[in-house]
C-alpha cells in the first residue's frame, strides 16, 4: 500500500510540475488515459530512482552538502528528474525534461507538492 502511495503522490506532482513547468510533460497530444498512465509510469520510474539512486549521490555528494549549506539537494533533486525521464523514454512511455534549468524547477515544484501532499494526508504512507 506504501508503494502505490508513493507512486501516486509521485504522479501527481509530476503532473502538476509539467502544469507550471513549460520544459516538462508528456510530449504530442495523448488521450487522458494514455496520459494518466505515462504519469504513473514514471512516478515509478522516479520513485525507483529515489530510493536506489539518490542515496548514493547523497553519500557521495556529502562534501558538497556541507560546502553549499544544502542547496546542492536542489541539482541533486533535478538530476534524480532527468535520470527519471530519460529511464522513462526507454519505454514506450515518453515523458520529457528539455534541459538541466527547468528540472532544477521541476524539482522544485515536486518538492513544494510533496510537502503540501505530506502536510495534508500526514505522510506519505506512513503509519
Amino acid at each position: 500500500m506504501r508503494v502505490l502511495v508513493t507512486v501516486v503522490v509521485n504522479a501527481l506532482a509530476l503532473w502538476v510540475a509539467s502544469l507550471l513547468v513549460p520544459g516538462i510533460g508528456i510530449p504530442g497530444d495523448e488521450g487522458l488515459g494514455s496520459q494518466v498512465l505515462t504519469y504513473l509510469v514514471v512516478g515509478a520510474v522516479f520513485g525507483l530512482v529515489n530510493a536506489v539512486v539518490k542515496p548514493v549521490v547523497q553519500l557521495l555528494a556529502l562534501p558538497l552538502y556541507v560546502l553549499t549549506l544544502g542547496l546542492v539537494h536542489l541539482v541533486i533533486n533535478a538530476l534524480m528528474l532527468m535520470l527519471a525521464a530519460w529511464l522513462a523514454d526507454l519505454t514506450p512511455l515518453s515523458f520529457e525534461v528539455d534541459g538541466f534549468w527547468w528540472a532544477v524547477l521541476g524539482a522544485l515544484v515536486i518538492s513544494v507538492v510533496g510537502l503540501f501532499v505530506d502536510a495534508v494526508t500526514g505522510g506519505r504512507g506512513r503509519g
